[in-house]
């Protein structure tokens, strides 16, 4: 079956949710494990496509890490397609900064159905081979129309205006966008650094949207010679970056009324920040709102004084740090995050954020859900930090 007929068949959600559980269901026995799937189907798509390798980056490690959770966040949510369109069409959106097109979408689909079946060999049955194809038809679909109803541009060009360096690996950039940049706090957005060309990092905003058209980022050097070393490490003032649209739908957890619990590890902190930072300006905010902030230890902790400044004229707010190597003094809760949070109980009966590292939304979530809290009611972003 061509990829334009699972299109033409698989223009209904009804119609296409039986191709999805199937594609769903066939995973454990084709064997996809990303971490080998993944570079199988990069391999895959240059021999199709040799021209298409000047899209990536030279070092695909970072590529390779954000595609394998981007197809593990897909896989998890093929039963449930609706929640899934809103997410594919910001990664449409997202793509044109990369200049794909139309046609680009075809020679993926065939490369990926083809490591498909090389990966699962014979459970590659005929089933199997039609329900991926409706399922990829299904994912290009809704990622060519969010890249179609968007009229605003690819990305926009940023100033560097301040980089503080708070830490010896952590910095407070703030860049100025030479046009309007519109976000939401608790989303996050991909940049581009004349250190790291072609090699974009995602990035949270640690501020809700002001009319000072200035973003504040809190980045830790992570990994050598990363996008986030980089920027650090040798970012300056005056330096030219290029900031990609926002995505992400944290700011869905704020829900009138009912209880918002936010869990944030590391600079994962940023988007919880901006949320805190719009409720309290702007309203609408939660019944209650409890922020677990987690480091390694007490003095990483660096957004704490300004969360606990803002819990004490908020009263409906509460800030918990957690650490997990104990302090010279008392003062936060000492353990893993994800354990400490769990150890309050099952927070069935509240909206829940998880940001941080991949590790640490994989743990708390998983704690989470052992605890007793559902999936529908936990809020997070597959690939904020690489």
């Amino acid at each position: 079956m061509s990829l334009d007929d699972a299109a033409v068949r698989a223009s209904g959600l009804e119609e296409i949710a039986p191709h999805l559980q199937t594609a769903q269901r066939s995973v454990a026995a084709l064997g996809i494990d990303p971490e080998t799937f993944v570079p199988r189907f990069y391999r895959t798509l240059f021999g199709y496509a040799p021209g298409l390798r000047s899209l990536f980056p030279l070092a695909m490690e970072t590529q390779h890490s954000r595609f394998g959770r981007a197809l593990v966040h897909v896989i998890t949510h093929l039963d449930e397609p609706s929640t899934l369109i809103g997410f594919l069409a910001q990664l449409g959106r997202d793509h044109r900064k990369f200049d794909v097109r139309d046609e680009h979408y075809a020679v993926v689909g065939q490369a990926l159905l083809v490591a498909l079946a090389d990966t699962g060999g014979a459970a590659w049955t005929d089933e199997v081979a039609r329900a991926w194809a409706h399922t990829y038809a299904f994912l290009a679909g809704s990622m060519q129309a969010g890249a179609r109803s968007d009229p605003g541009p690819a990305w926009w060009g940023a100033t560097v205006v301040g980089h503080e360096r708070v830490e010896r690996d952590l910095a407070v950039v703030r860049v100025r966008t030479d046009e309007p940049f519109v976000y939401r706090a608790g989303q996050y957005v991909t940049v581009e650094t004349p250190q790291h060309p072609r090699l974009w990092r995602a990035l949270s905003p640690a501020v809700a949207p002001d009319r000072s058209g200035e973003l504040e980022f809190h980045v830790r050097a992570i990994g050598y010679g990363s996008v986030s070393r980089g920027i650090v490490a040798s970012a300056r003032p005056g330096d030219r970056w290029r900031i990609g649209p926002p995505m992400g739908a944290l700011d869905r957890a704020v829900v009138p009324g009912r209880e918002l619990l936010m869990i944030g590890g590391g600079t994962g902190i940023s988007p919880i920040r901006a949320l805190v930072e719009q409720l309290e300006r702007a309203g609408g905010r939660p019944e209650r709102a409890v922020v677990f902030y987690g480091a390694r230890d007490w003095d990483s902790l660096h957004a704490l004084d300004g969360l606990r400044r803002t819990s004490y004229r908020n009263p409906w707010l509460d800030v918990v740090p957690v650490v997990e190597e104990p302090p010279a003094v008392p003062g936060p809760l000492v353990g893993r995050l994800a354990d400490v949070v769990t150890g309050f109980g099952s927070w069935a009966d509240c909206e829940v954020v998880v940001s941080g590292s991949p590790a640490m939304i994989t743990a708390t979530i998983r704690a989470l859900r052992v605890a007793g809290a559902s999936l529908d009611q936990i809020h997070y972003d597959p690939f904020v930090t690489d």
